[in-house]
């Protein structure tokens, strides 16, 4: 009887594969897709709640800037109510000497200063005699005095017809060789900014920094007079004044703050002796031009949002703006 025998194909005991190693790496494919699945739910987080703050951001922004421009025009009615009540007495009447005005509205307020051009120094109508104004006014901001002269030359160099150096000055020569070359302008400003490109000037001068005060709120290119009224001129600008102290510019402010100043009698008693020496350099007469400066705040803020127009006022209460500028980021 033949047996049929059968051989293995294989030799050693069968291994099957455990089913924990696939679960194993299903469970990693799952934690992949669940990371990348937040950091997109992250990313998309931040993305919204960048873009939730920025809208809310702009929202108050504009509205801070709609009651600055609120301000604007309420400054335009106080100046026209201004103008036609002026001698009567009325103590209701906004002065025009920088005086700060609130007023809360249901969403914020503002705040307004008016100022008369006439108080402020025109850097158009400067001379060789009335530079020592802008010179003084530069010291006492913290300009070392070399380069106020620097300056004060240099800006009447600018706006002469000439090409003559005065001794401190600076014409077209100087500014073509500069690494961004152009020539002085021979004419008057257009605006009190322009004073930038006049040699020695700088923004710090300009606008003022921390260290040092601020020149650009007592000058002005609007007035076209050579004198400084007394009625309106900023503390700092009746501190160029020669003859002037600290006691005097008090003085002249609390004068004007019961009442306007008609002339040197109303302030001979302040004055005294000084008077002499600034008599060429001051008046007591207003223009017809005007600065409106707003702020808008919202709420509480600290912050607001400045908007400052120069107007000036023509006949049957029209007026023309020649100036306006928004914004200005400011704090209380």
């Amino acid at each position: 009887m033949n047996r049929k025998v059968c051989i293995p194909l294989f030799r050693g005991p069968l291994k099957a594969v455990p089913l924990s190693s696939e679960k194993g790496i299903a469970l990693l494919m799952v934690l992949w897709v669940l990371t990348v699945l937040m950091v997109i739910v992250l990313s998309f987080s931040f993305m919204t709640r960048t873009e939730t703050h920025a809208t809310l951001s702009f929202k108050e922004g504009i509205e801070k800037k709609f009651l600055a421009e609120a301000g604007i025009e309420r400054g335009m009615v106080e100046m026209l109510y201004r103008r036609q009540n002026l001698n009567a007495g009325d103590s209701e009447i906004w002065k025009a000497d920088g005086t700060p005005y609130s007023d809360q509205l249901s969403n914020g307020k503002y705040t307004v200063r008016i100022m008369d051009e006439s108080g402020k120094l025109d850097i158009n109508t400067l001379n060789d005699s009335s530079a020592i104004l802008f010179k003084n006014l530069l010291i006492n901001a913290g300009v070392k005095a070399e380069d106020a002269d620097t300056i004060a030359d240099s800006v009447l160099d600018w706006k002469d017809a000439d090409d003559l150096h005065r001794l401190h000055g600076a014409e077209s020569d100087y500014y073509r060789s500069l690494p961004n070359p152009y020539k002085a302008k021979n004419a008057d400003f257009d605006t009190v900014e322009e004073l930038l490109m006049v040699k020695g000037m700088t923004p710090e001068i300009l606008y003022g920094t921390e260290e040092k005060r601020e020149i650009i709120g007592s000058l002005t290119v609007n007035s076209r007079v050579g004198s400084i009224n007394l009625n309106a001129a900023p503390r700092e600008l009746l501190m160029a004044l020669p003859g002037m102290t600290a006691e005097i510019a008090d003085g002249i402010i609390k004068i004007r703050e019961k009442k306007e100043i008609q002339g040197l009698q109303d302030v001979q008693a302040v004055l005294g002796e000084s008077y002499k020496l600034m008599a060429s350099y001051v008046g007591f007469s207003a223009s017809n031009a005007f600065t409106i400066d707003a702020v808008g705040f919202k709420d509480s803020e600290a912050k607001g949002y400045r908007v400052t127009a120069t107007v000036i006022m023509e006949s049957n209460n029209k007026y023309r703006y020649v100036y306006y500028k928004s914004p200005m980021n400011v704090t209380r």
